[in-house]
């Protein structure tokens, strides 16, 4: 294909991408249920050629920076207090789903079990280019945290499910074999991109003009990804840890100019490579029948094993979500129960670091110790008065330690707090089922299949199908869905929303007439960026502690950076 044509299909597809995402919104459809639906239409037209894509590019070249953008903007907190569920989602349901689908597909498709599983593991994962859809109709935030922490990770699954798989049915692998293969796919990846998610932190940190900078974050995802996948472990997993550690270290080690770049420059990389991989799906379709046997009978049997296996993957999921709701639901009430123990612990702890040398006293319930039984008790009295005396060697109540535990304490309190205010229940777990769809990640993936795998033609359209079905069924009803299960706002979610932004306010507050307090010869511009970034600095701390909603907190952090973005403009930080 000459220049010219590239550069003029390439500036077709971008303006196809903002005319659907503008006209999306006009008639209340999603841009990417469009944009294969498009796809697929212009990919039968006359004289339009056949197009195929090296899976290749999707799984390096446009699935890390995706997965990296979408990690860093993923609030720390809450993809730590949702990690169990978003292990068991990526982890054990792909697991689950791959070999029961894997059975199914073998049963009806006439080819062997580790081909089965092998399309079994391409149709299992959620897609995270998918989840976007979820993003835009409004899913509930915990629920939302859920999907876009398992998307995430579940490709990681899924891949060393299918290489494994493959091996298999060459006769080259067994069962220990696939589980080293993944703890080596995951925990190498991990360490990659945490080295190199710091690392993009501290070359950026050096900069002081914002268009190199944004040239590293660019970067970055490709620094964790090809490194991995080099070594034999997974470059998505390395891309989203990468974007992880830059996400929650950006806002203490890059300036406000920066982070208000990545912003938006990485909005707009989002929406040319999401709505890319949708134009992508539908424009493949017409390559796949092409490449597939011309016949009724085909048709027939790649359209009810598609149907068929799409239901068994929606009920498999339905399934775990009930048990995985049940579950969470215990674990809370379990944690609910300790909730008066932590409030006493929390005033008992500020009582002693306003006195750190006292010999404590464990507060009690109905006459018990909180933390011990009385023998227990008695023992840290006494190492208590020894330290008090001298005799013994660190006081166990020193102001740094009762400032750890301290903070730990307060964590697991909001912790409660969040489980209370974002409860998870049959309603929520409706909406996790449904939610999760497949994507242009199944199809990538099935097309790495060899060449000569038994009936390799149809597994494709069989992968397609399901995906795109999933995405056009799912996608289509999802807003319905969510408008049906989605719980009215309360009152009491209401005074709770306005109270924790009092809370912030005061805070905030509290901090700047501290800041201001302090004697310098400061100019006022001085003291009012002085003032800002004492309060980015305590919403920080806060954000760590877990003690505010993640979103009302990054508003506040938002908030912060424009009016820093607006003094400096002003001048010479001195000025004034």
């Amino acid at each position: 294909m000459e220049a010219e044509h590239v550069v003029i299909l390439l500036t077709a597809v971008l303006l196809c991408v903002a005319a659907t995402s503008a006209l999306s919104g006009l008639i209340r459809v999603a841009a990417p249920l469009l944009l294969v639906v498009i796809g697929g239409v212009v990919g039968f037209l006359p004289g339009v050629p056949s197009l195929e894509v090296d899976p290749e590019w999707i799984l390096i070249g446009v699935l890390p920076p995706l997965l990296f953008s979408a990690a860093a903007s993923m609030p720390a907190m809450s993809f730590r207090r949702e990690f169990r569920s978003i292990a068991g989602l990526s982890v054990v349901l792909v697991v689950l789903s791959s070999l029961l689908l894997g059975w199914f597909f073998s049963a009806s498709l006439d080819i062997s079990l580790a081909w089965g599983i092998a399309l079994g593991a391409i149709v299992s994962p959620t897609d995270a280019v998918a989840t976007a859809i979820a993003r835009r109709v409004g899913v509930p935030q915990r629920v939302l945290t859920m999907l876009e922490g398992e998307s995430l990770l579940n490709d990681a699954s899924a891949l060393v499910l299918l290489r494994s798989a493959i091996a298999a049915a060459a006769g080259g692998i067994a069962l220990g074999g696939v589980v080293l293969d993944f703890l080596w796919a995951v925990t190498a990846a991990a360490l990659i991109g945490f080295g190199v998610g710091w690392l993009h932190l501290w070359l950026r940190s050096k900069l002081t003009e914002t268009a190199p900078s944004t040239v590293i974050s660019y970067a970055a995802p490709f620094m964790a990804a090809v490194p991995a996948e080099q070594l034999g472990a997974s470059g998505l997993v390395a891309a989203v840890v990468a974007g992880l550690i830059s996400g929650y270290g950006a806002p203490r080690l890059l300036s406000p100019w920066a982070r208000l770049s990545d912003s938006q420059n990485w909005k707009t990389v989002e929406l040319v490579l999401e709505s890319g991989i949708f134009l992508l799906m539908g424009l493949q379709l017409h390559g796949l029948i092409t490449h597939s046997d011309h016949n009724h009978s085909t048709a027939l049997t790649v359209a009810w094993v598609a149907a068929v296996g799409w239901l068994g993957s929606v009920l498999i999921r339905g399934v775990y979500v009930v048990s995985l709701v049940t579950g969470m639901s215990r674990r809370t009430q379990r944690r609910l129960s300790r909730q008066e123990r932590m409030n006493l612990w929390a005033d008992y702890l500020e009582q002693r670091l306003a006195n750190p040398d006292a010999v404590p006293e464990p507060p009690l319930i109905a006459g018990q110790p909180i933390a011990a039984d009385p023998r227990r008790a008695a023992a840290m009295r006494k190492r208590a008065e020894k330290a008090a005396a001298g005799q013994g060697r660190r006081s166990p109540w020193s102001t740094e330690r009762i400032t750890q535990v301290l903070t730990r304490v307060r964590r697991e309190r909001a912790t409660i707090d969040y489980l209370v205010s974002n409860p998870i229940g049959p309603r929520e777990g409706g909406l996790l089922v449904w939610a999760g769809m497949r994507g242009a990640v199944s199809l990538a993936a099935a097309q790495t299949l060899p060449s000569d795998t038994p009936g390799r033609p149809m597994l494709l359209l069989v992968a397609f199908a399901l995906a795109g079905g999933s995405l056009l069924v799912q996608g289509a009803t999802l807003p319905l869905v969510v408008r049906w299960l989605s719980r009215p706002a309360t009152d009491e979610d209401r005074q709770g929303d306005a109270d924790e932004r009092d809370r912030l306010f005061d805070l905030m507050r509290q901090t700047a007439e501290q800041e201001r307090a302090r004697e310098s010869g400061r100019g006022l511009k001085r003291v009012e960026l002085d003032v800002l970034q004492a309060q980015r600095m305590a919403l920080l701390d806060a954000r760590d502690d877990g003690v505010f909603d993640a979103e009302v907190l990054s508003h506040a952090l938002a908030v912060v950076d424009a009016e820093q973005i607006g003094l400096e403009l002003r001048g010479s930080p001195e000025d004034g």
